[in-house]
């Protein structure tokens, strides 16, 4: 085999290790991206449902006074 001709073959296995390589860091890189995705979504509609409670409390909140308030409205024109 002549010196060319190993250069060139070192050449071709450099490049196609450096491209397998690549692909690899190409696709786990995408697998991070893909589960950080998941992550988020997750932590989203935690926030959706503790949205959803909070409301939920403020409307119970929010007709406890009002009927506290009538009531008090009540009370003020019986003694007037």
């Amino acid at each position: 085999m002549s010196a060319a001709s190993k250069v060139v073959l070192g050449a071709s296995l450099l490049l196609a290790a450096g491209t397998v390589a690549g692909v690899h860091a190409q696709q786990r890189r995408l697998r991070q991206r893909l589960h950080e995705g998941v992550v988020r979504d997750l932590e989203r509609q935690n926030r959706k449902k503790e949205n959803l409670r909070l409301l939920e409390e403020q409307i119970a909140l929010t007709k406890q006074l009002e009927m506290e308030r009538k009531k008090m409205r009540l009370a003020k024109g019986s003694q007037q």
